[in-house]
């Protein structure tokens, strides 16, 4: 489960009642929703949220590291709490769900020296897709 609420509270982040039901929208295992949905579901908590509220909430909890920003193609951003948790995607090219995954072993090690082209290289991002079980 994420633990984005207590990290926000830990770093002193000012907590609204706009801010603290966007980020109880996004508190959760494998939470990867879009802007509309985080949307949707804290109308439904606060029904006076704007959505111009909740895109700069999102905005303000990507910046500070505690939400990423996930992309996949031709669809809308996702936002994921689990932003302190190395961890690769799964998505499914049909509906567009998104799970954690956690890969065994050294991900940089795939790459081989010939190919970093002198690259100091910090990060591995890798995405996994195909179909998940309602759509296959």
């Amino acid at each position: 489960m994420s633990d984005l609420l207590e990290r926000l509270r830990g770093r002193g982040w000012r907590m609204t009642s706009q801010r603290r039901v966007v980020a109880e929208v996004l508190d959760g295992d494998h939470v990867h929703l879009t802007a509309d949905e985080v949307h949707a579901r804290a109308a439904a908590r606060l029904p006076e949220i704007s959505r111009a509220t909740v895109y700069n909430t999102l905005g303000e909890l990507v910046l500070l590291g505690e939400v990423l920003e996930v992309s996949t193609h031709g669809r809308a951003k996702r936002y994921d709490p689990n932003a302190r948790n190395p961890h690769q995607h799964l998505v499914c090219s049909g509906c567009g769900l998104i799970r954690d995954v956690h890969p065994t072993g050294d991900l940089l090690a795939g790459l081989a020296a010939g190919e970093r082209f002198g690259f100091s290289v910090s990060e591995v991002e890798v995405t996994y897709r195909g179909l998940c079980p309602s759509c296959a």
